[in-house]
């Protein structure tokens, strides 16, 4: 279930509010583009800024909007072991199907505390669920060695691995064993990932190239490293781009372009700059990226699957 291109879904706003409509039709379409799972509420999704009932709302209307079609796996981490447990029984109520855990922020916790971390969430919840291993981000670095001791729990079922260090999903591999699912959180470093025991990447580049993203792990994870490999060559400056500065700010211009939702974003984040949108706007015409209302392309307009789904 855990493999291929999760994309971490922006949270699409209008004039200071959650644009509920803009994000079901945005999940519509990226299903129908060939996404294999979706990852509301990450950092992409500008969580941080979230109230709890926002956050709550977006998780919800992702898995309604899905309805069982594509894996959802909800961000529910926090740097407060509490609140973490909080969102993830939310995510697990609401039809999620694993829960990603950022490692805690801020607080600086020790590897003995990471561990009583997770264990906590996973004693408390029912859902499977992914630790988020972000060191520039959250400035710790859960350790192979933690992480192997987090595996043997029977509901921690894999990584999203943004270290950008190619060595960990082999170290990793060998020491949680194949069964631990490893998904990059680098679209830049995605190809060599799978390489090296990974199954796939929790995506950025995915909310306006999903198509081509999509295909690239599925010819990655099929064996064709020539495909692979000529698709991620052709996403590269793509990729690259979308962290020119920092992130939602080029993707979600670059989601305006393509119809999806406006480039609204939500303080500390700043509208990139006029060099980055420039960037942007070649790199989006130079591969021909269209958006959901393009003509000859589906139509997300009526959102499928009202109903939540049923565990």
């Amino acid at each position: 279930m855990f493999k291929g291109s999760f994309v971490a879904l922006i949270t699409p706003f209008k004039k200071g509010l959650v644009d509920e409509k803009a994000f079901g039709d945005f999940v519509e379409w990226q299903i129908a583009q060939g996404t294999h799972g979706l990852v509301p509420v990450g950092t992409t999704g500008e969580s941080p800024t979230l109230s709890h009932d926002e956050h709550k709302r977006v998780v919800e209307i992702c898995i309604e909007v899905a309805h069982g079609r594509v894996p959802v796996m909800a961000g529910t981490g926090s740097n407060s072991t509490d609140e973490a447990i909080e969102l993830t029984l939310h995510a697990q109520e609401a039809g999620a199907d694993a829960a990603l855990i950022v490692t805690p922020y801020y607080n600086k916790p020790s590897q003995t505390g990471l561990y009583a971390h997770y264990k906590a969430i996973h004693d408390a919840t029912k859902i499977p669920i992914f630790i988020y291993n972000i060191p520039p981000r959250c400035i710790i670095d859960m350790s192979v060695e933690t992480m192997a001791a987090l595996s043997k729990l029977p509901r921690i079922r894999g990584v999203k691995d943004a270290t950008g260090n190619l060595e960990r999903p082999l170290l990793q591999r060998i020491a949680s064993g194949t069964k631990f699912c490893q998904l990059d959180g680098d679209d830049t470093t995605a190809l060599g990932f799978n390489a090296h025991g990974g199954t796939g990447c929790i995506s950025v580049t995915g909310n306006i190239a999903p198509k081509l993203v999509s295909q690239m792990q599925e010819a990655s994870l099929s064996g064709d490293h020539a495909k692979a490999l000529a698709i991620q060559e052709k996403l590269m400056p793509l990729h690259k781009a979308m962290f020119a500065e920092p992130s939602p700010g080029p993707v979600k211009f670059a989601a305006a372009m393509l119809g999806i939702c406006s480039d609204e974003v939500r303080l500390p984040m700043a509208p990139p700059s006029k060099a980055t949108t420039d960037r942007v706007k070649a790199l989006v015409k130079q591969l021909g990226l269209v958006g959901p209302k393009a003509k000859g392309g589906k139509s997300a307009a009526k959102a499928k699957g009202s109903k939540k789904k049923k565990k």
